[in-house]
C-alpha cells in the first residue's frame, strides 16, 4: 500500500474520518461520497487490485465484506439495504491502486445499467 493515499491515511499522515480499524483492516468515510453513506474498507495487506489477491489470501476479501456488513448493522441501515462494490483496474473504475471495498447506503440506490 506504500505511496497511495490509503497508506497515508492508515499512518495518519493525512486526515480522514476513520470509522473502524482492527489488526487486518481499516475503514473511513469517502471524501467524495456517491451516497449519503459511503465508507471505504481497506485491508492492511498490500494488494494493488483484486487480481493481485492470491487464492490462499481469500480471507482478506471476506474480512472486508464481513466488516462492511457489521458496520451496516451497527449503523442501523442493514435492514433497509446497502451496496458493496470493488472496482478493479481502469475500465472497472479503480482510481487508487490498493484493494478496497466501497459500502454505499442511506438512500435507495439505482440499478446498474450498461455502458
Amino acid at each position: 500500500m506504500s505511496d497511495t493515499i490509503f497508506h497515508k491515511i492508515l499512518h495518519r499522515q493525512i486526515p480522514a474520518e476513520i470509522v473502524y480499524e482492527d489488526e487486518h483492516l481499516f475503514a473511513f468515510r469517502d471524501i467524495a461520497p456517491q451516497a449519503p453513506v459511503h465508507v471505504l474498507f481497506v485491508p492492511k495487506r498490500d494488494y494493488a487490485t483484486l487480481n493481485d489477491v492470491p487464492e490462499d489470501d481469500a480471507v482478506v476479501i471476506g474480512r472486508l465484506a464481513i466488516a462492511a456488513a457489521r458496520y451496516a448493522k451497527a449503523q442501523g441501515f442493514a435492514e433497509d439495504g446497502y451496496r458493496v462494490v470493488m472496482n478493479c483496474n481502469g475500465h472497472g473504475g479503480q482510481t487508487v491502486f490498493q484493494v478496497h471495498l466501497h459500502l454505499l447506503a442511506g438512500a435507495p440506490l439505482g440499478r446498474f445499467g450498461t455502458p
